[in-house]
């Protein structure tokens, strides 16, 4: 339900209420054109794709003039519902499958996103540099940053250095074994619903 997004976030404007609101609608009139998600996750939409999302911000809060690339992002996630919750940052999503990236484009022309640029291209080829790099669970870690290692800023905005926040579920262990300074947070300190109670954001600084 997309009233718990206003629970998990009441600092919400009018305006971005009505963007989140929008997000059902309009990922379901493209999801029977192209399926970019799941029909059962569908059932699932605001938790298992916007809130999910939005649990990136729970670990970070990006300052206004920040810049985030999304590696992989699909049909738009997590970039576009970070993008509503911080208007003043830019977002570059990408993807490597073309047809994803045209669902990326409609949604935010038809939000009035103004901070989101979408690509149909591989993470290596993008350019410029950013403060952090969001994904939700493209690859494994050892493949991902090899990816983005050399799009991350040298220079330092927040309180945390730049890197990879990058939302995964399950043991992560012997997955970052090879990143001893990697931080991994349990959604499920902050969401109730059952289905955060594997998943994490994991932070690796670069």
């Amino acid at each position: 339900m997309v009233s718990a997004i206003f629970n998990h976030f009441p600092q919400l404007t009018p305006h971005q209420k009505e963007q989140f609101k929008a997000l059902l609608p309009l990922y379901a009139d493209w999801n029977q054109r192209i399926n970019v998600i799941s029909r059962t996750d569908m059932e699932h939409f605001y938790t298992r794709h916007v809130v999910h999302s939005l649990g990136i911000a729970k670990i970070q809060a990006f300052q206004t003039g920040a810049k985030i690339l999304d590696v992989g992002t699909g049909g738009g996630f997590p970039g576009i519902p970070l993008a509503i919750l911080f208007p003043e940052v830019q977002f570059t999503l990408v993807d490597s499958i073309g047809k994803k990236i045209k669902v990326v484009r409609a949604v935010a022309t038809a939000l009035e996103l103004k901070n989101i640029n979408a690509f149909h291209q591989r993470a290596e080829d993008v350019e410029g540099v950013f403060d952090f790099v969001v994904s939700r669970a493209v690859t494994r870690m050892e493949r991902f940053v090899p990816w983005v290692e050399k799009k991350i800023s040298s220079n330092h905005k927040h309180s945390r250095a730049n890197g990879i926040l990058y939302l995964k579920g399950g043991d992560l262990t012997e997955e970052l074994a090879a990143f001893p300074k990697a931080e991994t947070y349990s959604l499920s300190h902050y969401f109730e619903d059952p289905f955060f109670e594997t998943k994490k954001v994991v932070y690796v600084p670069l």
